[in-house]
């Protein structure tokens, strides 16, 4: 029996997390990736999602270990809606037993006007043809004062500016993408999905921590540039604007994604390089193949890093997230929570229900029913997080993040001016919540 994994699409109007119901997608499996051409056409839902639909897939061996086989099969996506831009998707990457999540951005066009966009994604970069990253010092300087202006320690920025190209590329366009979505686009371009999970959260802080270091010390503002990083794999990371990326890796930097790697003594995240470890060797920095090893072997996070980067290493929870109307709690609703964030929560949900109506509407009255636990599971399943029915940490800040989306928040402040939140200095938001792996003593 061939392998078999699965995919699912979801359609959104521009840059906005606002769904568009009934929009027509076809799936096409060529014979060269299945055992006979596959072709599929659906609609969306009211949340601008498809159903899941399995395709073949390699068998999962070929993701083990390095080898001359394909991980990963492929399937071209085809989405039209009225009053929409065409979206083809070319060469969108099927894992074995993994859910491959194909967000579609549809741009409006003129009326009668037949107008297409072209996604067309690349290899992995463990497969694909990349150039290797040349070694940098990893000790940067402080950022220099700005309008007088220095900020006291890194912030996870709302978005992040990608430049299509290496940094002195100018003909290459620039992306602005939000900051989670920038890591799972990464994360989902350099390792297999299929891998331990602790190998992917290994990974995730290594980009984590890197794009962070390239922000807190303006490494290409501070040259000029118009833009934060590349997607270069000789200087930054591998970025494909609107390719797939999984859900298994999207529920994970959800959980971690405010969270880096840094030295004890240093206030920056570290700049956490790395190689494959089987074209390139790197000693000094994570290999990816090795980091998969050792996770094989049961390794935490903590454990894999220090394998590569020494002892003298800490995680670090970064304390502002800008773009958020209102931080994290620092503690965990539940049934039976009551008080003013569960009333935010309730508020964020029924704005977000006006354009996602599968997710039923509760009273804002503080208080952690059984309704508000049915509209945060509803919420949960259509964005990629674990169906639990509470407001952990994650499932807080996608929350925020949807919101601020479908009511167009952001907009009402400059892009890379967005005020600062705060965490409030509290044991549970400032050192620990329950997604993060921490140092074993």
């Amino acid at each position: 029996m061939p392998s078999e994994g699965t995919i699912q699409v979801q359609v959104f109007e521009g840059e906005t997390y606002i769904p568009i119901d009934g929009a027509k997608v076809t799936i096409v499996q060529r014979p060269e990736d299945s055992t006979r051409q596959l072709e599929e056409t659906t609609t969306t839902d009211t949340s601008g999602l498809t159903n899941e639909l399995g395709l073949n897939a390699p068998d999962l061996e070929f993701s083990m270990k390095p080898s001359d086989k394909l991980p990963y099969s492929f399937c071209d996506i085809r989405v039209e809606a009225p009053g929409y831009r065409t979206l083809f998707v070319k060469d969108c990457q099927i894992y074995p037993q993994t859910l491959a999540v194909q967000e579609c951005k549809m741009e409006k066009t003129a009326p009668n006007r037949q107008e297409e966009e072209l996604i067309d994604i690349p290899p992995n970069t463990l497969v694909g043809n990349y150039p290797p990253k040349i070694p940098e010092d990893p000790n940067k300087e402080e950022p220099k004062p700005t309008g007088g202006v220095v900020l006291p320690e890194p912030v996870v920025p709302e978005f992040i500016v990608v430049h299509a190209g290496g940094p002195n590329d100018q003909s290459a366009p620039n992306y602005t993408v939000r900051y989670k979505d920038y890591i799972k686009n990464v994360a989902s371009s350099e390792i297999f999905s299929t891998w331990p999970e602790t190998t992917i959260r290994a990974n995730i802080y290594c980009i984590i921590s890197f794009t962070l270091n390239r922000i807190y010390t303006e490494w290409y503002r501070g040259k000029g540039k118009s833009f934060d990083i590349t997607n270069s794999t000789a200087y930054d990371h591998a970025f494909t604007y609107g390719r797939n990326i999984y859900a298994n890796i999207s529920r994970i930097v959800d959980g971690i994604f405010s969270t880096y790697a840094k030295r004890p003594t240093r206030k920056q995240p570290l700049l956490t390089q790395y190689c494959d470890g089987v074209k390139v060797q790197c000693p000094g920095w994570l290999t990816q193949w090795g980091s998969k090893y050792l996770g094989d072997e049961g390794k935490v996070p903590y454990e894999i890093l220090t394998s590569f980067y020494g002892s003298n290493l800490e995680f670090e929870t970064a304390k502002q997230v800008r773009g958020i109307p209102m931080s994290y709690p620092g503690f965990v609703l539940k049934l039976g929570s009551s008080g003013e964030p569960v009333r935010t929560i309730q508020t964020y949900l029924n704005r977000i229900s006006q354009d996602y109506p599968a997710i039923p509407k509760v009273i804002a009255d503080g208080i952690y029913g059984e309704s508000t636990k049915n509209a945060v599971t509803t919420f949960q399943k259509v964005f990629y997080l674990p169906p639990i029915g509470v407001v952990d940490y994650p499932t807080w800040y996608k929350i925020s993040d949807i919101y601020v989306a479908v009511t167009k928040i952001a907009e009402l402040q400059p892009r890379g001016y967005e005020e600062a939140i705060f965490i409030p200095p509290t044991p549970y938001s400032n050192l620990y919540h329950p997604t993060i792996e921490y140092p074993i003593q």
